[in-house]
């Protein structure tokens, strides 16, 4: 404890001056384990496959993140696109509003500027950057060259952008249909759905800069590796010093709105389409429809 105490006191001295100096890149990659369970669904090996390979790919990502010493630009890499199956339209608009094209952050106004399509739709969230409680811990570990130190936090489950908790309600809508009752509402809560889940990161002060992939930061330097439920975000490369500071420029393409209010519009979408799939397709959400 002693050890690593003094190693953050010499590390974080110089913390506030060398910052200025810091500027540069981190890319990343995401994935996100993926549960394949299809049910009673009569899907043949073919199908499944398919599936399968579409949640694969759309679960794994790679970004950029260009840093200087108070704000970052988090950017999604383009991907090529190799599905030409049409029936997987709807389900990549759906999931495209998941997903943050550009993610600013700036550490000293504390606001963030998030751009998303949805459903064809630009829309540009702007809304204050939310305080994390981190707890450091003295575990450390090496991510390439970099000493890192363990960071835990607890958050809320975002419910809206969770797509399990869309599966589930799905097929509790499936079940209604199938004994005749009443369909509940879309917006009810499920029991069964988290409330919180832990998040673990882990930092280096040897780049003192207090930003790091996505919507996490407030540590003592560049955060390295995320670790949020199913999802692991892990740096696999770092240019410092790139003199491409003027690259970070806060988004402004989009209808602007606070999250709250995109978080009602794709709630309402959402609750449109699966009532959609469980009224015109027998309750199989995102089941192929029938001739």
């Amino acid at each position: 404890m002693k050890k690593r105490i003094v190693y953050l006191c010499v590390l974080l001295t110089g913390f506030v001056t060398t910052a200025q100096q810091f500027q540069g890149k981190a890319n990343y990659f995401s994935k996100t384990q993926i549960d394949a369970n299809f049910g009673n669904r009569e899907l043949s090996e073919d199908q499944k496959r398919m599936i399968t390979e579409r949640m694969k790919s759309a679960s794994e990502r790679s970004f950029t993140l260009t840093f200087s010493k108070n704000v970052s630009l988090y950017t999604e890499e383009a991907k090529l696109e190799t599905n030409s199956d049409p029936r997987g339209g709807r389900w990549r608009a759906m999931i495209s509003g998941f997903n943050s094209n550009n993610y600013y952050k700036d550490n000293v106004e504390k606001v963030y500027y998030d751009q998303r399509e949805f459903y064809g739709k630009n829309f540009l969230i702007v809304d204050a950057l939310p305080e994390i409680n981190w707890e450091l811990q003295n575990e450390t570990k090496k991510i390439g060259n970099y000493t890192c130190f363990k960071a835990v936090t607890t958050m809320k489950v975002d419910e809206v952008m969770d797509l399990r908790s869309m599966r589930r309600k799905a097929r509790q809508m499936r079940e209604k249909n199938a004994s005749g009752q009443e369909v509940e509402t879309i917006q009810k809560p499920l029991d069964e759905l988290p409330k919180e889940i832990q998040v673990v990161a882990w930092y280096t002060p040897e780049i003192p800069v207090s930003t790091g992939p996505s919507r996490y930061w407030g540590l003592p330097g560049l955060i390295l590796e995320v670790q949020e439920g199913r999802t692991v975000i892990l740096c696999n490369k770092i240019t410092l010093n790139n003199n491409d500071s003027q690259s970070i420029r806060k988004p402004k393409k989009g209808k602007e709105l606070s999250q709250a209010e995109y978080n009602a519009i794709t709630q309402k979408k959402i609750a449109e389409m699966i009532n959609q799939f469980s009224s015109q397709r027998g309750g199989g959400f995102g089941r192929r429809g029938r001739n």
